[in-house]
């Protein structure tokens, strides 16, 4: 039988490569503090907006519900997060990060913001913006209910708080 030939590149191959490669320079840092990608991903988000909803920490921060009860748990244990019934709504938990967790925030936000500042050197200010417009315009096609344009300041340089990295 006759291999496939394709027209295109393998595109979500090369988006996890191109994350993989973004990765390999903040995951030192993060594993320096004890923390899984997870975990930074999920202190990011409370980093940006404080005190979250679960169900909005797991959509923002690209965890399932199942795997985000046990990485919550494991940073709770940690001193990282807490966690608590929302007083508006019983039903419903949120998380926020502790003090330990916002310091670790900060340090590592400058780290990974040096890390953008280092491509943004290498690659342009301009050809980075244009990076970014265009991973919008595919997540928008793709993905019409889920926008990240705000995300974007008006010159199309993602905010340095907004970047999941």
């Amino acid at each position: 039988m006759a291999a496939t030939s394709f027209s295109h590149r393998n595109l979500p191959r090369l988006l996890l490569q191109a994350r993989e490669a973004v990765m390999a320079h903040n995951r030192p840092r993060l594993r320096q503090h004890g923390l899984s990608d997870q975990q930074w991903r999920v202190l990011r988000v409370l980093g940006e907006h404080g005190t979250v909803e679960t169900g909005r920490v797991a959509r923002e921060a690209f965890i399932l519900g199942p795997s985000l009860t046990g990485v919550l748990a494991r940073m709770e244990r940690d001193g990282l997060v807490r966690r608590e019934r929302d007083p508006a709504d019983q039903r419903r938990t949120v998380v926020e990060a502790t003090a330990r967790g916002r310091r670790l925030v900060g340090q590592l936000s400058q780290a990974v913001q040096a890390h953008y500042q280092w491509m943004e050197q290498q690659l342009g200010k301009d050809k980075l913006a244009q990076l970014y417009r265009l991973l919008d315009e595919l997540i928008e096609l793709e993905q019409p209910e889920v926008t990240h344009r705000d995300a974007l300041r008006p010159d199309g340089v993602a905010r340095k708080q907004e970047i999941c990295a």
